[in-house]
């Protein structure tokens, strides 16, 4: 109760649950698994994307792409859009030898400016300096994060703890309120 408010960009862990916060979401966030725009390679399954960042599939030839290594850009410990990832893909850990970058920027550019690079980065950061996969054949925009076809997405989460203060109320209506939803998706983020 050191807060009126906590914020979250993943949903809560089990143990995190046990202090029985009211959540609230604000938004989805597409996870993008990116490559870079002259790979060939343009859909792939969420266990082939698991055994790539794992390092059982080390070459691109392997999911249909040319005979070159695959280098993983993954982000930095501690970071909620790597949380978020390894959870949905079910993995205990990227392959030992991958760039960590920190950021959603710099995840983006390294893919950008290294042919054979695979990372991931959230759906706002997606530009044509990357090529966004296809994730078992669903793009990942906004409608199909929002639908919940796109596998790899998160909840960005308000939380409270107990009955809210009528001004902690009064600002979580106004969060989830059409206006307010309005300025959450200026930030290019699946508003609710």
């Amino acid at each position: 109760k050191t807060a009126d408010i906590g914020i979250s960009s993943r949903d809560l862990k089990d143990e995190e649950k046990e202090y029985k916060m009211n959540e609230y979401i604000i938004a989805y966030d597409g996870i993008v698994v990116a490559v870079h725009p002259e790979n060939s390679v343009e859909d792939l399954d969420m266990n082939t994307i698991n055994k790539i960042f794992t390092g059982e599939i080390k070459n691109w030839k392997e999911v249909g792409g040319e005979d070159e290594e695959i280098l993983i850009i993954s982000r930095e410990e501690g970071s909620g859009t790597r949380g978020a990832f390894e959870e949905i893909l079910d993995l205990d850990s990227v392959r030992e030898d991958a760039l960590i970058a920190e950021g959603n920027g710099a995840v983006k550019a390294n893919i950008a400016s290294k042919k054979n690079s695979i990372g991931y980065i959230s759906l706002s950061y997606l530009d044509d300096s990357i090529s966004g996969l296809k994730i078992d054949g669903v793009e990942g925009t906004s409608e199909n994060i929002k639908s919940g076809k796109y596998k790899i997405s998160r909840p960005f989460l308000m939380t409270t703890k107990g009955e809210e203060d009528p001004l902690v109320k009064e600002f979580l209506d106004f969060v989830l309120s059409k206006e307010g939803q309005k300025i959450v998706g200026k930030k290019q983020i699946t508003v609710k």
